[in-house]
């Protein structure tokens, strides 16, 4: 597609949706054309296109080359006010080069998707990348995707920005509602939906729909002059139907509850003692402690604490941690991933031992083992690498009374925003937007706002119970790696870390 009929084109998602245009909607077979010729067709390009660009990319003697097309719209409405008064849009559209030469990779993209522009790329990636190779890349073969684990009902172009509004509206108004206190709500609604091309030398090419919406509010409350605030959020990979009164609800009752509780929460005492993490976010620890660490990447250049761990015991029997691609409509799930791979579930830890690292195709090379579908990308603008998708932490046997219980003098936390690694050394922190002491076995006292501080093979190796009630966290997490952000997911049952730093009141 030249620029000036994409930007024609694509000016119909900058109004709002006010039309739904012929490839809004995911492409499938028709009896005529399968899904990559209709994708083909949309991007502008022949297969006949893709062999001289792949076969370009591989003169300067590459052994490997791969070719990412991607088309994406994104949606934002925002409410501040009481009314919904932002919007926005905004369209990617372009296609990458990458190719390989042992251990160089050799990347670059364009935004204009023509014969000429892509050769451009192809040869640039090929200087980069440069090698004693003879590779001719073969003839294409689609691979299908096995099973849709984010099937659409109604796509989002298809849905007029004035149907949108209402739902943040009715959020708005839920949560005023709710609690008298309430000062002042902003909320908002992003949709994204993207059109993902991709060849490579070795004959694998494929299509992907990919949506994706995210759904949040920020509430302010004030009470006898002291003001708190907090948020609630969910992300999915759906159309349409993901608007719901339910959802709306379950979002406004979270984002008042949890800015209610903070006005008798306080600061504890800083220092070292037994952490309970609740079930759901708390897999923020399973994400920065270790997630990160257990990337291959990381293990194949010796920088992960883990490089040498694999397949020894690194924690107790009874703990099994999962990196899954294959959960429904999570906002972490791949069907295949940016390198061709289909989407897996994949044992990281397997009762205590180190069963495996998160590939993408060069790690997966560098080991002799399969990809293990975690070659992400931000963008067509950037290249693969092994990134998580949706991890947490198998279910145990035990309740999270009887772990509560076990505790004297500790804290519990249920609520986080963000958080950070070395993976060198594996010492991380994380931000606890809200938890509660515990005292002689007994949630007590409120908290709010402090630091849990650690090391990650440390913290895995003290978790000495672990709960029955494996919760996810579909909030809107995204993951930052190399300066890509990825959407991930996380979770975990509730579980007690014997002991981390909590940095609190001196």
């Amino acid at each position: 597609m030249d620029r000036r009929n994409f930007i024609r084109t694509g000016s119909l998602a900058l109004l709002g949706s006010l039309a739904a245009p012929s490839f809004a909607s995911p492409f499938g077979a028709t009896g005529e054309k399968t899904a990559v010729a209709e994708a083909m067709n949309h991007f502008g390009v022949s297969e006949a296109d893709l062999q001289k660009v792949l076969a370009a990319a591989l003169e300067k003697g590459g052994d490997y080359a791969d070719l990412f097309f991607e088309h994406t719209f994104s949606n934002y409405v925002g409410l501040r006010d009481g009314a919904v008064n932002r919007c926005n849009s905004n369209i990617d559209y372009g296609m990458g080069v990458r190719v390989l030469s042992g251990d160089q990779t050799g990347y670059a993209y364009v935004e204009e998707v023509t014969l000429p522009e892509m050769l451009k790329a192809a040869r640039t990636a090929a200087r980069i990348a440069s090698g004693n190779k003879k590779v001719n890349p073969v003839a294409l073969t689609e691979k299908p995707v096995k099973t849709n684990f984010y099937t659409v009902s109604t796509p989002w172009e298809g849905l007029l920005l004035k149907e949108k509004m209402p739902y943040l509206q009715r959020l708005n108004d839920k949560i005023f509602a709710a609690d008298k206190r309430v000062q002042k709500v902003t909320a908002s609604l992003t949709d994204d939906t993207s059109h993902i091309l991709f060849c490579n030398s070795e004959g694998v090419t494929y299509y992907d729909y990919r949506p994706m919406v995210t759904m949040s509010a920020f509430c302010i409350m004030e009470e006898n002059g002291k003001i708190e605030n907090n948020y609630a959020s969910r992300a999915y990979r759906k159309g349409s139907e993901f608007l719901t009164n339910d959802v709306v609800d379950v979002i406004a009752r979270e984002a008042v509850d949890n800015t209610a509780k903070l006005f008798k929460a306080v600061k504890p005492k800083g220092g070292e003692m037994p952490v309970v993490m609740a079930a759901g976010g708390s897999g923020i620890l399973l994400h920065e402690a270790i997630g990160h660490a257990f990337e291959a990447d990381f293990n194949r250049k010796n920088i992960s604490i883990f490089s040498d761990q694999l397949n020894k015991k690194i924690c107790n029997e009874n703990i099994s941690v999962i990196d899954d691609g294959t959960i429904a409509f999570n906002r972490g799930s791949v069907n295949i991933d940016d390198e061709g791979n289909y989407g897996q579930k994949t044992y990281i830890v397997k009762n205590g031992v180190l069963n495996s690292y998160l590939h993408d195709r060069i790690s997966a090379k560098h080991y002799g083992v399969s990809p293990t579908g975690n070659g992400r990308r931000q963008s067509f603008k950037n290249v693969p690498i092994p990134r998580m998708r949706v991890t947490y932490m198998e279910s145990g046997n035990t309740t999270e009374e009887d772990i509560i219980s076990s505790v004297k003098n500790g804290i519990y936390v249920n609520q986080f925003t963000n958080g950070q690694v070395q993976i060198g050394a594996g010492d991380f922190t994380f931000f606890v937007k809200s938890g509660y002491l515990i005292e002689n076995g007994k949630l007590t006292q409120p908290v709010k706002d402090i630091n849990i501080i650690g090391n990650g093979p440390k913290a895995l190796a003290g978790i000495t119970m672990v709960g029955n009630n494996l919760e996810l966290d579909n909030g809107t997490w995204t993951c930052g790696k190399d300066g890509q952000g990825c959407p991930v997911t996380q979770g975990m049952p509730s579980a007690l870390v014997s002991k981390l730093t909590v940095g609190g009141e001196s």
